[in-house]
């Protein structure tokens, strides 16, 4: 029966889902555990189980402790007792800016300085992955109950990363040209499907003319006019069409890597007059959260280990290139601005080094 022994990967993408919907896990440091659970994701009646002893403590991040002026003791974190009379809406004025304005006199917070962060920090780490907010309760227990999915804690930061696989591939034709195929990658971490569109026949003994396109659904499909993904999207694929080859891989990272939710979270709090980096941070993420060396991955599955790339992120080029794949040209893709992407392309220029 141990062909049905789930892998530590699969332990892993089952630890996320229960993470979304509200069910603590249990994470082991040796003869160390806790439970830890996605603070927003908690019901009343699961939060009081979980800070009912009075044990458990609040992780958030560095970026989010950096709003609610909490002194780091942990360097990338802060861990906060929780009383066991904590309400729920208590929690969630601590963990999600919306309310930052509606309850702006939180604290005063004494984080812990006794005790290790680790698990905390793992718990935090498997939230972002989760593409919940990156808060977490943890729960020391010296017994878990055993229908809790369970992970030792190299697997929530794995030595390794995903293996990508192809699943399939067809030909589709596109508004650019009809020479397209779509390629559909698979990770065996249970985590999101990537894709490749291949532009006619890119010959692998030469650099190919290529990009890494960050999913954008408001951008790429409902046209939103809050950045220029959508047009970047567009062109270069036109600019593939031309010059008869290249291939564009569509990596499902939404939000820099945060997702679609918490982009939209982003957002809210831009309507408010923060920029893009500054939501970014008052959510509890750091600037950008993507993984670009999922691209070389993706590249070397397909046989392509030079490329001219499409882009005006330097980290880009600077992770490909450390994960092997040689950037032998930066080929820059300007879709112009508009009076509603002008603050977003300034901030990406300003803080994020993009290039021109």
């Amino acid at each position: 029966m141990d062909a049905f022994v789930p892998s530590l990967p699969e332990l892993v993408a089952r630890a996320r889902a229960d993470l979304r919907m509200g069910l603590p896990v249990v994470v082991d440091d040796g003869d160390i555990r806790a439970l830890v659970a996605a603070a927003e994701a908690l019901s009343a009646p699961r939060l009081s189980a979980m800070i009912a002893d009075g044990t458990a403590e609040l992780a958030l991040t560095h970026r989010r402790a950096e709003t609610l002026k909490i002194r780091l003791y942990d360097g990338d974190l802060v861990r906060l007792p929780l009383s066991p009379d904590l309400r729920p809406g208590d929690l969630q004025a601590m963990i999600d800016p919306a309310e930052d304005l509606s309850t702006p006199l939180k604290g005063p917070f004494n984080a812990r300085r006794e005790g290790s962060a680790t698990l905390a920090r793992a718990g935090l780490a498997l939230a972002k992955s989760a593409r919940v907010l990156p808060a977490v309760v943890v729960r020391p227990v010296a017994q878990a109950p055993s229908v809790l999915t369970r992970l030792p804690l190299e697997a929530i930061a794995p030595q390794t990363p995903a293996r990508l696989s192809s699943v399939v591939n067809a030909r589709l034709p596109v508004a650019a040209t009809t020479d397209t195929r779509l390629h559909i990658f698979r990770p065996d971490d249970g985590s999101e499907e990537h894709y490749a569109v291949e532009i006619g026949r890119p010959d692998r003994s030469k650099p190919v003319l290529a990009r890494l396109h960050s999913a954008c659904f408001t951008g790429d499909v409902l046209g939103s006019l809050k950045c220029d993904c959508g047009p970047q999207l567009n062109t270069a694929l036109e600019a593939m069409a031309a010059a008869g080859s290249g291939i564009l891989l569509y990596l499902n990272q939404e939000g820099r890597g945060i997702g679609l939710a918490n982009k939209m979270r982003a957002y809210a709090l831009q309507d408010q007059g923060f920029d893009t980096v500054e939501a970014n941070h008052r959510l509890g993420f750091d600037d950008d959260e993507r993984d670009f060396g999922l691209g070389a991955s993706l590249l070397r599955e397909m046989g392509v280990g030079q490329v001219r790339l499409m882009t005006n992120n330097p980290r880009k080029v600077a992770q490909l290139q450390a994960k092997g794949i040689e950037v032998v040209e930066r080929v820059p893709l300007w879709v112009g601005e508009t009076r509603f992407n002008r603050d977003y392309l300034r901030i990406k220029s300003e803080k994020s080094g993009h290039m021109t």
